[in-house]
């Protein structure tokens, strides 16, 4: 009995001792440099969201955060390695809205199930924008036109076949009753390139996000028609939503969020999470977005990740619909 009495004793000074060792290294951290890893090539916006957050953190947490470009497979080399790194907080990443659309086209089986979401700190809504000398000056007057001519009568572009603003416009055809391919999508490098078509008259419309379009409203070649967003942007006041123009209640934005690998201790996680939300209110931050015209949206890690569910799902669902998805 006594040496069991010792035995077990001996067990809990272990487990206690293992516990206090678990308590400490949690907080000591971080103890050495992080790496946040963007998917994307340098120049980028996705790069200069990474970075300005990146030197954010670097601040709150005390040691360096080094961005480092990941690039390739559309996306799926850069959110691979966020997803296979050690779950240990020093690698950590700028996981995009390509992570609800990779899976869906056969490219990889990641989803957003293999992370640990922290935070969404950004997104950008999708619009829709016409030549300042198309006959189509609302909304309500281009769809009509839309529906009452044949299927390939108008086209649009705005990224490559498949990429997200070409999903933006099938979905809203979709919720508008009509067949996603209904207007006919011309492939570009992206938006600018498909705005300057538009402008040329090679395209009829652009479905990109109204910032990418900034500068050509602002001189008056391109009438920004409406905002995919649940309400008007700061940045266009003057611009319907789709649910004001048309009444069909239809959104569609590009987003980044930062995401770990699956698996973070929760210790370290809680504090990623604390720095995170402490860099997104920072002053710097939210000068750095809106002089860039990147739209604002914070969404902390419960939210965030039911925001990235119900997009996988809506983008799955276009993307099967238009016969973009793989078999």
């Amino acid at each position: 009995m006594l040496r069991r009495h010792f035995l077990a004793t001996g067990a809990m000074l272990v487990s206690a001792g293992m516990l206090a060792a678990t308590s400490v290294a949690a907080q000591d951290y971080p103890e050495r440099p992080i790496q946040m890893i963007v998917p994307w090539g340098a120049g980028g916006g996705t790069d200069a969201v990474g970075r300005v957050f990146a030197a954010l953190l670097q601040d709150d947490l005390g040691v360096p955060v080094n961005v480092v470009n990941r690039t390739g497979g559309s996306g799926v080399v850069g959110h691979s390695a966020i997803a296979n790194a050690e779950p240990d907080g020093y690698t950590i990443g700028i996981m995009t809205i390509e992570i609800d659309m990779m899976h869906w086209q056969g490219l990889t089986d990641l989803t957003y199930e293999d992370y640990d979401i922290l935070a969404l700190v950004n997104a950008d809504p999708g619009g829709l924008m016409v030549s300042s000398d198309s006959e189509y000056q609302d909304t309500a007057a281009l769809l009509e036109a839309i529906k009452a001519e044949p299927k390939g009568t108008f086209k649009a572009s705005g990224t490559g076949q498949g990429g997200i603003w070409h999903l933006g416009l099938a979905g809203w055809l979709m919720a508008e009753g009509l067949d996603p391919d209904h207007v006919t999508w011309v492939p570009s490098e992206g938006a600018a390139p498909g705005i300057t078509d538009m402008v040329a008259g090679g395209v009829d419309m652009v479905p990109s996000s109204l910032a990418e379009g900034r500068s050509m409203i602002e001189a008056d070649r391109v009438t920004p028609l409406a905002s995919m967003s649940d309400e008007r942007q700061d940045a266009f006041p003057d611009v319907p939503t789709i649910e004001e123009a048309t009444g069909t209640d239809y959104t569609h934005a590009v987003w980044r969020s930062v995401a770990a690998p699956d698996g973070l201790p929760d210790d370290v996680k809680a504090r990623l999470e604390a720095a995170i939300k402490a860099a997104y209110e920072s002053d710097e931050y939210q000068t750095f977005m809106k002089d860039r015209g990147f739209g604002l949206r914070w969404a902390g890690a419960e939210e965030a990740t039911e925001i990235i569910a119900a997009d996988d799902a809506s983008l799955g669902k276009v993307m099967k619909e238009a016969g973009l998805a793989a078999e």
